[in-house]
C-alpha cells in the first residue's frame, strides 16, 4: 500500500494566480506528477476541490479504500494535495470525494489527467510527458507558415475514422498513412476533430472530460506526439478543435465535481446547453478561467499545436442562444450578451498569442458578432481567424440548385463580397455538411454523375479562389458518396475510380497553385487583393474576378467561372495587363474527367478596354468549370 507523504509543489504565487484566473499553466502543479522527494520516489497529487469534506486518492495500489491515502486541503485555496510514495507511472487513480455532510460521495477522474484508461473505462493513468522531439526546422520557421500571409488549406480529419479497417489506427500508424497522402494532395495544415479524452465516441470529441490528455483509444501522450511531430517533419502545420463551449454530465467527469456546482452554472437558464444536454462552464469564475486557459495553453505548449480552433463559440458568446424567453438569465445591464464568457475569450487570444505569437486560434462563430477576428485593444475578440459559416451556407445553397434556376439566386454567389474583408475569414466546407442526414457533398451536387463531378470540381475551384483560407472534410476531395459516419473508415476504393481519382488530382493541383501563387494566398484579408471583373452576368451565371498581390503587381491572376453545362466561347474578360496569358488550370480538363474544353494553353490579350481594364481576352468557359490565367510573363 502507497505511503502517504504531506509534500507540496504548490506556491503561494500558484494558488494567488489560480484563484485570480490568470495561472496559465496550471498542468504543471495540479494533477499527478511522478517526482522524487528526499530520495523518495513516488506522485504528486493536487486537485481543487473547495467544498469537499474529504479527498482522497483511490486505485489498485490501495484496494481502492478511501481511507488509506487521504489528500489534505492547502490553506484556504480549495487545492487538496498528497505526496504518494511508491506510485510511479502506469498507476490507475481516481479522487474520492466527499462532500460536506457527507451527503454527497463519487469517484472522479482527475481534470488534468495526462492519460486516461479506454472508455469505457474511466480511470486516470499517471503519465511522464517525455518525448524527444524532432521538428526544430517546423518550429523555427512556423511564424511563417502560420502567418495571416501564408497559404492555409486545411485538411480536417477525424482521426479515428480516417484510416479505420477494421480497428482503430493508433497514432503512430495514422501519422505515417495520413502524412503521406496530406503531402501528396498538397494540404498546408491538418485539422484533427477533438482529440481530448471523451467517453462517447459518438461525440467526436464534442463532448470532452479529458481537457489535458488525448483520448487513449488510439495510443498514449506520446504516440501522438508522434503524430504531430511527424507532419511537422513533412512540413504539415497541426490545428486542433477545443472545446471550452460545454462538457458532458459524465458522474466521473467535471460536473457537481465537489458536490456542488463547481466548474458550471448552478442555474440550469446558465449551467444547461439545451442543444447538446451538457454543461455550460462558469467563465465568470476565477479558477474555471485558469482551468481553461491552461488547457489551451497545454496544447500549444506540450503538443506544439500550430493553433486551436474554438468550437461554438456564438453559444458562448449569447446567453438566449437556443432559448425561448424565460429560459435565459439577461446579463447586469440587461442584455443577451454573455459579458463573462466575453472577458474569458480575449483573456484567452490575448495570453495565447503573448506565449505564442506563432500559432493561430479560429472561431466558428455562426453569427453578425463584429470584430471576432481583431484584436482586444479595438474592442475585439482577438482570434486570429473566423470560419465564414454564411458562405458555406450561401454557397452550397446556391450549388445544390439545377444550374438552370441559378440564374436567380446570383446574389448568393456575389454577397459575400459586402463582408469578404470584415473578419480573417476561413471558407469551411467542414464535417457539418456530410453528416446528420445531409448526404455526402458530392451527393448535394445536381446533375448525372458527370454533372456531378463537374459541379463539386467547379466549387472547389470558386473556393481556391476566393480570398479567404480554405478548409475541406476528409472524404470531399475525392468525391465520397457516403455520408461520413465515426464508425466505418472513408471509401478509399473509390480513388481506383477515375473520375474519384481525377477530383482529388484536381483538388492536389488547386492547393499547389494556392500555395505556390502569392496573389491568391497573401492577401487573403486584404481588401486590395481582389477586385471583381464582372459580378453581375446572372443570366449566363458567370463570375470573374481578379486576385493579386500588391507587392507583385506585375503577377496578377484572373479566375473565372461557368455555373452552367453551356460552354461559353468568345467569353470577354477585362485583363490589366496585355500579352499572352496562360490558362494555369482548367477544371473541365480530362485529366480532372472534365470534357476537355478550353483555351489551348492561353490566350492572347487585345489593346482595348473592357471591364474598367485597358486590355481585353476572348476566352473559351468550359461546362460546370473554373478557369484560371495568368500574364504568361508571370508565370
Amino acid at each position: 500500500m502507497a505511503q502517504s507523504t504531506q509534500v507540496s509543489l504548490l506556491t503561494s504565487d500558484d494558488l494567488y494566480l489560480f484563484n485570480e484566473g490568470t495561472n496559465y499553466r496550471l498542468a504543471n502543479k495540479f494533477g499527478s506528477h511522478v517526482v522524487e522527494v528526499g530520495g523518495r520516489k513516488g506522485t504528486y497529487f493536487a486537485v481543487w476541490a473547495p467544498n469537499a469534506q474529504h479527498v482522497s486518492v483511490i486505485g489498485d495500489f490501495n484496494k481502492w479504500d478511501e481511507r488509506a491515502n487521504p489528500l489534505q486541503v492547502k490553506g484556504n485555496s480549495g487545492v487538496w494535495e498528497g505526496f504518494l510514495e511508491g506510485i510511479s507511472q502506469g498507476a490507475i487513480y481516481k479522487y474520492r470525494v466527499i462532500g460536506r455532510g457527507g451527503r454527497f460521495q463519487v469517484d472522479k477522474a482527475d481534470p488534468f489527467a495526462f492519460h486516461c484508461e479506454t472508455p469505457p473505462k474511466t480511470g486516470s493513468i499517471v503519465w511522464k510527458l517525455d518525448y524527444d522531439w524532432a521538428d526544430g526546422d517546423w518550429m523555427r520557421e512556423r511564424s511563417r507558415n502560420n502567418s495571416g500571409g501564408a497559404p492555409w488549406s486545411i485538411y480536417e480529419v477525424h482521426a479515428g475514422s480516417w484510416a479505420k479497417n477494421g480497428h482503430v489506427p493508433d497514432y503512430r500508424e495514422l501519422a505515417e498513412r495520413l502524412g503521406d497522402y496530406v503531402k501528396k494532395t498538397g494540404y498546408t495544415h491538418v485539422e484533427f476533430m477533438p482529440v481530448m479524452e471523451h467517453p462517447f465516441y459518438g461525440s467526436w470529441g464534442y463532448q470532452t472530460t479529458g481537457y489535458f490528455a488525448p483520448t487513449s483509444r488510439q495510443g498514449t501522450p506520446q504516440d501522438f506526439k508522434y503524430l504531430v511531430d511527424h507532419l511537422h517533419q513533412l512540413g504539415i502545420g497541426v490545428v486542433l478543435d477545443w472545446v471550452p463551449s460545454h462538457f458532458p454530465s459524465d458522474e466521473h467527469g467535471l460536473v457537481n465535481f465537489d458536490g456542488t456546482h463547481l466548474y458550471e452554472h448552478a442555474d440550469p437558464r446558465l449551467g444547461f446547453h439545451p442543444d447538446w444536454k451538457s454543461m455550460i462552464f462558469n467563465y465568470g469564475r476565477h479558477e474555471v478561467r485558469s482551468f481553461l486557459c491552461s488547457s489551451a495553453m497545454f496544447w500549444l505548449d506540450e503538443y506544439h499545436a500550430d493553433g486551436l480552433r474554438v468550437d461554438a463559440v456564438a453559444s458562448m458568446l449569447y446567453l438566449d442562444y437556443s432559448r425561448q424567453p424565460g429560459e435565459w438569465v439577461p446579463n447586469a445591464y440587461g442584455g443577451r450578451e454573455n459579458l463573462e464568457a466575453i472577458a474569458f475569450l480575449r483573456q484567452l487570444n490575448e495570453e495565447l498569442y503573448k506565449e505564442h505569437p506563432d500559432i493561430q486560434t479560429m472561431a466558428e462563430e455562426s453569427t453578425a458578432w463584429p470584430m471576432v477576428s481583431r484584436p482586444t485593444y479595438v474592442g475585439g475578440l482577438g482570434f486570429g481567424m473566423k470560419w465564414d459559416m454564411g458562405w458555406m451556407h450561401d454557397t452550397l445553397e446556391y450549388m445544390q440548385r439545377e444550374p438552370v434556376h441559378r440564374k436567380f439566386h446570383h446574389n448568393k454567389l456575389t454577397f459575400r463580397g459586402m463582408y469578404a474583408f470584415t473578419e480573417n475569414f476561413v471558407l469551411p466546407l467542414s464535417h457539418d455538411e456530410v453528416v446528420h442526414g445531409k448526404g455526402s457533398l458530392i451527393g448535394k451536387m445536381p446533375g448525372d454523375t458527370w454533372q456531378k463531378f463537374a459541379n463539386l470540381r467547379l466549387l472547389f475551384a470558386y473556393m481556391f479562389a476566393s480570398p479567404g483560407k480554405k478548409l475541406m472534410f476528409m472524404g470531399d476531395e475525392f468525391g465520397q458518396w457516403g455520408e461520413w459516419g465515426h464508425d466505418w473508415p472513408l471509401d478509399w476504393s473509390l480513388l481506383n475510380w477515375p473520375m474519384h481519382e481525377g477530383l482529388r488530382r484536381w483538388v492536389g493541383d488547386l492547393n499547389a497553385l494556392y500555395r505556390g501563387d502569392s496573389a491568391l494566398h497573401a492577401t487573403d484579408f486584404d481588401p486590395n487583393g481582389f477586385g471583381w471583373i464582372d459580378a453581375d452576368d446572372s443570366q449566363q451565371s458567370v463570375i470573374s474576378f481578379l486576385r493579386r498581390d500588391p507587392s507583385a503587381p506585375e503577377r496578377p491572376l484572373i479566375a473565372a467561372f461557368n455555373f452552367t453545362p453551356v460552354p461559353r466561347h468568345g467569353y470577354r474578360l477585362g485583363v490589366p495587363l496585355g500579352g499572352f496569358w496562360t490558362e494555369l488550370l482548367n477544371g473541365d480538363a480530362p485529366d480532372y474527367g472534365g470534357s476537355g474544353q478550353g483555351n489551348l494553353g492561353g490566350v492572347q490579350a487585345q489593346d482595348a478596354s473592357w471591364h474598367g481594364q485597358p486590355h481585353l481576352i476572348d476566352i473559351t468557359l468550359p461546362p460546370l468549370a473554373g478557369v484560371f490565367f495568368k500574364p504568361a510573363s508571370a508565370v
